[in-house]
This record gives C-alpha cells, structure tokens and sequence, in this order.
C-alpha cells in the first residue's frame, strides 16, 4: 500500500465525485485502502473490508449522534436544538442495540414480505398508467414523470395516503429538503432552517394520519404501524411518526434512484438495453442487482467505533469514525470480475448497496420489485426508446448518487 501522503485526502464536497467518483475510489481502493479523511474519520474501499465493517455488530455502530455531526460543525454545535437533526437522530437506523432491535423489530413486523410481495399486481398497475400518461407524446423525462412518481404512488398506495391530494406535491418536495440531513457536510444555515421547517411539516401531516389511524383503522401499514402502540413496548405515535417519515422518504427516494441510474446505464451500454428488450421477464432482475451494484445509489455509510478494534490490519480507536465506500467496494476487482463493466447477465447480488449487518435496508424487498417491474415495463412498453445519457443531471448528493433529469425520446404513437 502506497504511502498516505501520496493520495489527497478524500473530500466528499468535492463537486467532481458527483457525476463521476468512480476514478476517485479507484484510486483509494488501490493505492490507499485505508485512508484519512481532512474530517477525522478512515475511509476503507475494499469489498472484504467494508463487509468486515458493515456486518461487525460487536465493533461497530452508529455511535454518538451529536459527536459525529460535531466533527463538522465545531465542538459548540447544538445538534438537537435543529428538529431535523432532532428527528435524524431518532430515527432507528441512526441507532444502536437495544433502541434499533426493537423499533427494527416493529418495523419488519408491520412491512411483511407477504405485504410487500401481495402489491405486485397493483405496482404493474401503477407502472402501466404513468407510461399511458406520456407514451403517445413520443417523449418524457424519466425521471420526473416515472422514476420519482413510481415509487412514491407506490408508497402512497402502501401507506393508505391519497396521491391525489392537494398536499401531496408540497409533501413529497419536502422530502429531499428535510433528507439533507443525512448528508456528509456542513450544511449552509440556509439549507438547515429549510430542512428543519420541513420536518415540522412532515411530522404534523403524519401525526395527523395517526390520528386518524387510531379512530378509523383501516388496512394500511400506517394502521399497521399505530396498532403496534396498543402492545407492550409497541411504538409510540412519535415514534411512529419518526419512522414513517423514513420509511415514506426511503421509499421512494432510493427507489427513484435505482431505476434512474439503471435506465442511465443502460442507456449509456445500448447492448444491455438490447438484452433487456430481448427477454424483459428473464432479464430484469438482472438489471435491478447490476444497477445496484455498479451505480450503487447508497455511495457510502457511517459506522463508529465502539471499542478499540482494527480494520484490514489498521488499528481504529473507541470512538473513531468510518466512512465505508459501498460504491468503491461494488466494484473492487477481487470481488467483481471486470468490474467496471456494466452487465445486467452478471447474476451476481453480493453487493453491498442495501448495507449489511443489523442495519440492512428493511425496505430492500419493495425496492427490488420496484426496480425490477420498472426495468421490464418499460422495455416492453417503450423498447425503441433513446435516451440522452450526456444530458442527464445529476443530484448534489454524496451519499446517495441518483438524477433529477433524464430526458428520453420515442417514435410517437397515435
């Protein structure tokens, strides 16, 4: 391993890792696989070693949450006097044992693999009617008119909340503003008061769902959520409320970004477009685990250190922080053969894009789906599609890599 002082130190502001921070974690994963950020934390890139850190319950955790957020702000910052960070901090996945074990456990049980797997038929529904919206006009911006609206009806129709309605188009803009929270930077005060107005708001929309849960159940995983507070230990509505507003967010949000950079990978390799066209049903589970692995929507996560411990042979002290690169560990080259190369026949889902250990996506089974029913829809339905991948424009996000536009053209329909 070649010297640290011989690789810049990582800098995730760095707005040239937006659009392309594969060269970037090739070379750390390469010549410095354990490295030092300017922030104060390892940086580790290799498969095995991001693995190592992602599943080690016992070592590694999230830690404390106003001490992390201070390695950016300054030792004088009051993290929770900011209702985002407030709510941030709360949510589960922010957690250790035994908070996260319980409020996870409540979760899983609420959000069923049968539930999830039962709404396959009404996802194809969803899918069919956004594309009958567009596809006579011969052309539409994926990302926009499918990818974020897919998965947020979707949700919507989990959650038994009207898509509809007036409030819905405020509600779902605030999600990006509130979730800037879980990016690794300073935020500007602009930025923080935006976020922390929107959690106020999206907080008292779902308390007043719960609400409305309690005195009218119906079949719905919010009425899931709140009868769980009817039991020993079950959830408080707050706590309810927490989780919702990441389970609403997540849930389209990351999905909006898989089948985003899919339908950019895609595009960007047409050979692979022309194997999903070939054969969408065989071929679209494909494209859901290679977009998962090669573009990685997840680019990296946090892990702390709860004891004196070491990492690929590197000693890492009690308190220390970790920033595990998923999206260089996605295509480190001892895990992956020729792993640059986008490949939707790879049939390999040892990627590391839903995280690892006690703190795996709960959502990754409706993601799945999702992805994979967008991916075949759409090469049924709109197969001689182009799309304009030099064009397409990228969110100003580090940790999770997806689009805000993707415009694509097709011969018109009458």
């Amino acid at each position: 391993m070649e010297a640290e002082a011989a690789i810049p130190p990582l800098d995730t502001s760095d707005p040239a890792l937006i659009p392309d921070p594969w060269p970037t974690f090739t070379t750390l994963r390469e010549r410095d696989p354990f490295h030092w950020s300017k922030y104060g934390y390892w940086v580790v890139s290799r498969h095995e070693h991001v693995r190592d850190v992602l599943m080690n319950r016992k070592d590694f955790g999230t830690g404390d949450f106003a001490a992390n957020l201070r390695l950016f702000y300054g030792p004088d910052f009051d993290v929770l006097a900011n209702p985002a960070y407030r709510w941030l901090s709360e949510v589960f996945i922010m957690q250790d044992p035994p908070q996260h074990t319980r409020i996870r456990n409540l979760v899983v049980g609420s959000l069923t693999a049968k539930r999830v797997r039962a709404m396959e038929p009404r996802i194809r529904e969803i899918a069919q009617a956004l594309t009958d919206g567009f596809k006579a006009r011969g052309s539409a911006d994926l990302i926009t008119e499918f990818a974020y609206k897919f998965p947020v009806m979707v949700i919507c129709d989990l959650m038994g909340i009207d898509y509809e309605a007036s409030e819905m188009a405020d509600l779902i803009a605030a999600i990006p503003e509130a979730f800037t929270v879980f990016e690794a930077r300073i935020l500007s005060p602009e930025e923080l008061a935006l976020a922390n107005r929107r959690i106020l708001e999206l907080e008292a929309f779902f308390q007043a769902q719960f609400e409305n849960r309690l005195a009218h159940p119906r079949g719905d995983l919010l009425t899931s959520l709140a009868r769980t507070g009817q039991e020993p230990g079950g959830l408080s509505v707050h706590e309810a409320i927490t989780v919702t507003i990441g389970l609403f967010g997540a849930g389209f949000e990351t999905t909006a970004n898989i089948i985003g950079n899919g339908l950019h990978a895609l595009h960007a390799n047409p050979e692979q477009w022309a194997r999903l066209v070939a054969d969408p049903s065989g071929m679209a589970s494909g494209a859901c685990e290679e977009a998962l692995r090669h573009q990685s929507s997840l680019i990296a996560t946090y892990r702390t250190a709860l004891a004196d411990t070491s990492v690929c042979g590197h000693p890492v002290s009690a308190g220390q922080r970790v920033l595990t690169l998923i999206g260089a560990a996605n295509r480190d080259p001892r895990k992956f053969a020729d792993p640059d190369r986008f490949d939707i026949a790879r049939n390999d889902a040892d990627h590391l894009t839903f995280g690892g250990g006690i703190h795996f996506c709960v959502g990754a089974e409706l993601a799945r789906i999702e992805a994979r029913v967008a991916f075949e829809h759409l090469a049924r339905e709109l197969p001689q599609m182009q799309v304009d991948t030099g064009g397409a424009c990228w969110r100003e996000n580090f940790l999770f890599r997806g689009l805000t536009g993707l415009e694509a053209r097709w011969p018109a329909q009458a």
